[in-house]
C-alpha cells in the first residue's frame, strides 16, 4: 500500500515514530514534512502549505491508497483545499498528544481554538488512532467537559462519531542490546523528559535532595528537551548535585541519548503528565530499572493490569517513597544484586514495542483503514 503522510512537526516523538514505522513496515511511504518548530504556526498554516505541496505532487504523477497525518493537521481544513484526489482517500489521524489535555501552566491561558481543531480533525478522519487508552479517554472526557461549556449548538455528538472509530496503537522504539556488565561506582540514575514542569522535577531533585541527606552514594543524568526557558528548579539543582553529575542536558544526536540509556541502573519518571512513556519504555529496553509513578499512562504501558509482579516498577508517595524506593535499589547494588536481570521480566513484556513486533501489526491495522 502506497501512504502518504503528512507531519506538520517532524522531530522528536513525531520522527521517530515515522522513521521507525516506515523503516520496519512492509507498506511504501511518501513523508512530507515540516520543522518541528513553533508548533502553533504549524498548526495554523499546514494545511494550505501541504495542500501546495500534493498538488505538485500529483502534478508530478505520484499517487497514493491512504492519508496519514499526526493531531498538528487541521485535518478538516486540509480537506478543504485539497485536491478531490486527495480527499478520496482514506484517511488516518493519529494523536501523539492533544491540545485539550496538553498541559499548560495557567489554565486560562489554553487557547480553546487548537483544541476544537483537534475535535474536528478527528471528525474528518476516517480513523483515529491514539498511542494509549488513557489518552484517549482523557480526551474525549476532556472534549465532552468543553463542549457542555458552550453557550448553545454544543456538538455533543461529536464525542460518539469520534470514540467509534478511535483505536490504540502506541508507537514503537527502536531494538536496544542491554550491556552484560556495568561499571564500578554508585547506582547511576536516570531522568529523561522535557524540562518543563508537567515532567514534575522538583519531585525528582526532592528525592535527590533525601539520598544525599542519608548520605547514599549516587550518579545522576538528567538530560531531555530544554526550551528558552529552563525551570529555575533545574539551575538550583545543577548546583546542588554538582559532585554527582555524569550527563547533564539535551543530548545532541541520537548515540548520546542511546549511550545515557546504556549506562542507567535506574530510569526514574516523576511526570504530571505523559501520554505514553517513550523514555520510559527504551530506558528499560536498554537495561535500565524503571521507576514510574502509578498514574497516567505507566499502568497501562508497564501492563499492570495483566502482570501484578510490575507492582515493583512503580512508586507511590512523592518524593519520600521514591527515595525509599531509590535507597532499596543502592542497596540491593552494594550486594551484587543485579537490577538488569531484576528488570527482565518487565523487559520481556515492553518488547511488544520494539518496530520489528510492533511494525507487522500496524501494518495489518492500517490496512484495515485503507480497505
Amino acid at each position: 500500500m502506497r501512504i502518504l503522510a503528512l507531519e506538520p512537526y517532524y522531530g522528536g516523538s513525531h520522527q521517530a515514530f515515522l522513521e521507525g514505522w516506515s523503516r520496519s513496515g512492509r507498506h511504501e511511504w511518501s513523508i512530507l514534512p515540516l520543522p518541528a518548530y513553533k508548533w502553533k504556526w504549524r498548526m495554523r498554516h499546514a494545511a494550505v502549505t501541504f495542500a501546495g505541496q500534493v498538488q505538485n505532487r500529483l502534478a508530478r504523477g505520484e499517487r497514493w491508497d491512504l492519508l496519514f497525518c499526526s493531531d498538528m493537521l487541521n485535518l478538516a481544513e486540509f480537506f478543504g483545499l485539497a485536491p478531490k484526489e486527495i480527499r478520496d482517500l482514506p484517511s488516518l489521524l493519529y494523536f501523539h498528544e492533544n491540545q485539550l489535555t496538553y498541559p499548560v501552566r495557567v489554565e486560562d491561558e489554553r487557547d480553546y481554538q487548537f483544541a476544537m481543531t483537534n475535535m474536528t480533525s478527528a471528525l474528518a478522519a476516517h480513523a483515529v488512532w491514539f498511542n494509549s487508552a488513557f489518552h484517549k479517554d482523557s480526551f474525549l472526557d476532556a472534549l465532552e467537559t468543553l463542549l457542555k461549556r458552550m453557550p448553545d449548538y454544543q456538538p455533543l455528538d461529536a464525542i460518539a462519531k469520534i470514540r467509534t472509530k478511535a483505536k490504540v496503537f502506541s508507537p514503537g522504539v527502536n531494538k536496544f542490546a542491554p550491556q552484560g556488565s556495568r561499571k564500578p561506582g554508585p547506582l547511576r540514575i536516570l531522568w529523561a523528559g522535557r524540562w518543563e514542569h508537567d515532567k514534575n522535577p522538583e519531585e525528582f531533585f526532592a528525592a535527590l535532595g533525601l539520598l544525599k541527606a542519608r548520605q547514599i552514594p549516587f550518579r545522576i543524568s538528567v538530560i531531555g528537551e530544554q526550551f528558552r526557558e529552563v525551570p529555575e528548579v533545574f539551575v538550583r539543582a545543577r548546583e546542588r548535585f554538582a559532585g554527582h553529575i555524569d550527563r547533564w542536558g539535551y543530548q545532541q544526536n541520537r548515540a548520546d541519548y542511546e549511550a545515557a540509556l546504556l549506562e542507567a541502573d535506574v530510569f526514574v519518571s516523576t511526570a504530571a503528565h505523559e501520554f505514553f512513556g517513550l523514555s520510559a519504555v527504551e530506558a528499560t529496553l536498554a537495561g535500565a530499572y524503571p521507576l514510574v509513578p502509578k498514574r497516567l499512562a505507566y499502568p497501562e504501558v508497564f501492563d499492570l493490569q495483566n502482570d501484578s509482579t510490575a507492582e515493583r516498577f512503580f512508586y507511590e508517595d512523592g518524593a519520600n517513597g521514591l527515595a525509599n524506593r531509590l535507597a532499596e535499589l543502592a542497596s540491593r547494588l552494594e550486594s551484587n544484586d543485579s537490577l538488569l536481570q531484576a528488570a527482565e521480566p518487565i523487559r520481556d513484556r515492553l518488547r511488544r514495542f520494539e518496530w520489528p513486533n510492533l511494525a507487522p501489526v500496524l501494518d495489518d491495522a492500517i490496512e484495515q483503514v485503507g480497505s
